[in-house]
């Protein structure tokens, strides 16, 4: 009897036991288990492309030389700030100085010669013409003279043949001297010559002049030096690019973006950019030219983003990265990323949990993507409980106890 009862009494309590362990193990059952869930409410989406540009002026200018020659002096070096008329490097002009001083004196002859012309050679010329003017009236007197004596009888032949020569004698050198005092006088061919050997001679000295002004480049504009690739020394050859000069003015970010992006970008989208080298300092960039060719090698769109206040540390070149906004909407039914399930696909989905606390698989829409958020636009209400992040293992029906989003 004794043995009896401890085994009736040793059953019992495995059956309590047991009885507590099922009720332990049918608590989730019946509980549901723990996930993390999150309510679709509509907030603010802001969708944005993201590249890396450098800082550029708007153009830029490749400096050389206009003359072959050996470089005596080079004034600046990358990042100089140049002013209009600074002198960027100057080359050896010692045979330019000497073509122009050769042109100098060619000017003052032909000077010289314009002064001897109207002071000289134009009133000996007036003057010869008078004198011969008079010697042939008075050549013409003596002959008639000589032919009425003749037809008197008181001379003879040769003395009038004497006469007529002396008249046409007289006449040639009348006729000789009128010429000249013609060529001579104002707006005659002396004076032709002597103005077009002038201005032949201000040309070439003028021609000497800017070729000695070659021997030093200049700068055209204010602004700051990217690049120099010149030194004392050097034999430089027009057509050479010897320093890259940035003029002051708009500064742009110019970035190559994939071009799958290309349907998105417009001119004027805004875009935040902080340089590399400060990337807690942000500032404001507009989008303000799209190429309109693609770089077929790169796959990839040049854009080109204004910066109308740049800070002041901004360098030629410099590495940025830009986020330009290209969608906002006020108020966009969003589901993070990791919630939708076969995103990629035709036919994504989400976990819905009803109002019994059961999973639901339900087909939704996607809107736009921006950053680690999707909108969804067609599939689930306003204050839908979404399941947040995968959920492997679960079933259709199965009872969720949700717990508040992390």
């Amino acid at each position: 009897m004794e043995l009896r009862l401890k085994a009736i009494r040793r059953g019992w309590w495995f059956a309590v036991a047991g009885g507590v362990l099922l009720v332990l193990a049918g608590y989730p059952l019946w509980r549901g288990e723990q996930r993390s869930v999150t309510a679709l409410e509509p907030q603010e989406l802001v969708q944005s492309v993201v590249a890396t540009a450098t800082v550029q002026a708007q153009h830029r200018a490749n400096v050389g030389v206009q003359m072959a020659g050996t470089v005596v002096a080079v004034t600046v070096v990358e990042g100089d700030r140049v002013r209009p008329g600074q002198s960027l490097l100057r080359l050896d002009d010692r045979e330019v100085r000497a073509t122009a001083a050769a042109a100098e004196l060619a000017v003052k002859q032909a000077e010289l010669k314009w002064q001897s012309w109207s002071e000289v050679q134009a009133p000996m010329a007036h003057e010869a013409q008078r004198q011969s003017q008079a010697n042939l009236i008075q050549a013409r007197a003596q002959l008639d003279r000589q032919q009425d004596l003749f037809q008197r009888g008181f001379i003879g032949q040769s003395a009038l043949d004497e006469s007529l020569r002396a008249f046409r004698v007289a006449e040639a050198q009348a006729s000789s001297t009128h010429a000249q005092d013609r060529a001579h006088a104002p707006g005659g061919l002396e004076q032709a010559l002597a103005r077009s050997a002038w201005l032949v001679a201000q040309s070439n000295l003028a021609a000497a002049r800017a070729r000695q002004s070659y021997a030093e480049v200049l700068s055209s504009f204010a602004g700051q030096v990217v690049s120099r690739n010149v030194e004392p020394g050097d034999t430089v050859q027009p057509g050479k690019t010897l320093l890259v000069l940035a003029p002051d003015g708009v500064t742009e970010l110019v970035a190559q973006i994939d071009e799958r992006n290309l349907s998105l970008l417009r001119v004027g989208q805004p875009a935040v950019a902080s340089a590399d080298a400060y990337p807690q300092q942000h500032f404001a960039a507009v989008v303000s030219r799209i190429a309109p060719g693609v770089d077929a090698q790169r796959g990839a769109v040049q854009v080109k983003m204004t910066v109308e206040s740049p800070p002041a540390y901004l360098r030629q070149d410099m590495t940025i990265s830009v986020e330009i906004e290209v969608l906002r909407k006020p108020a966009a039914m969003t589901l993070p990323l990791e919630a939708v399930h076969d995103i990629e696909s035709a036919h994504p989905w989400v976990w819905l949990l009803d109002e019994q606390d059961q999973v639901q698989r339900t087909p939704i829409i996607l809107g736009v993507r921006a950053g680690s958020r999707v909108e969804v636009t067609s599939g689930l209400t306003a204050g839908a409980r979404v399941l947040d992040a995968a959920a492997p293992g679960l079933k259709a029906g199965q009872r969720i106890r949700a717990a508040p989003a992390r």
